[in-house]
Formats: structure tokens, sequence, C-alpha cells
């Protein structure tokens, strides 16, 4: 027999902890955005998809080196999950996932 367990935590966390946190969910946000931005003009303008990382805009925003490279990094797996869905869902012909927004 199998017997599952979970464990509920709750962490309180110091001034300087919030203000990273903070500083990461941002980030991740402005992140998402500027590349899904940048994929969408990209398409537009060659009908190709862009293969763009946030390395890329670490140079013209500083404040992304301040980050987790990781959080940025999932942000732009998330992106490109729901890009590619987009593209699949429109060429079955059944377009439940929308465009990414």
């Amino acid at each position: 027999m199998i017997v599952n367990k979970a464990y509920r935590y709750r962490i309180y966390p110091t001034d300087a902890q919030k203000v990273f946190f903070a500083k990461t969910f941002g980030c991740v946000r402005f992140i998402y955005n500027v590349m899904l931005h940048d994929k969408i003009k990209h398409y537009e303008e060659s009908r190709q998809m862009l293969k763009n990382t946030p390395a890329q805009y670490k140079n013209e925003h500083e404040f992304l080196k301040e980050v987790d490279s990781l959080a940025l990094a999932n942000a732009q797996l998330n992106l490109e999950k729901a890009y590619k869905n987009f593209f699949r869902e429109q060429k079955k012909g059944n377009n439940k996932q929308g465009f990414p927004k």
C-alpha cells in the first residue's frame, strides 16, 4: 500500500527577500512581454518564428542581470510552449489555446 503525505509550509521572507521576489516577478513579466512582442513583430515581417533568448536582452536592459537567470529561462520556455500550442492548434483547425498574451 502506498501512502502519500503532503506538507504545507509558510514562509516569512525578510524585507530584502520581498524586494528580491518583486524584482524577479517583475523581470519575468517584462521578459515574457518583450519576447512575445519581438516574436509577433518578426513573424509579421518574415512569416518565420523567431528564436530569441533572455540573454539577448541583458545588455540593453541591465536590471535583468540582477535576477536569477533560471526564472527568465522559465519565462522563455512558457512563451515557447504557448506560441507552439497556438500554431499547432491552428493547423488542426481547433484553436482552443488562443494567441499568447
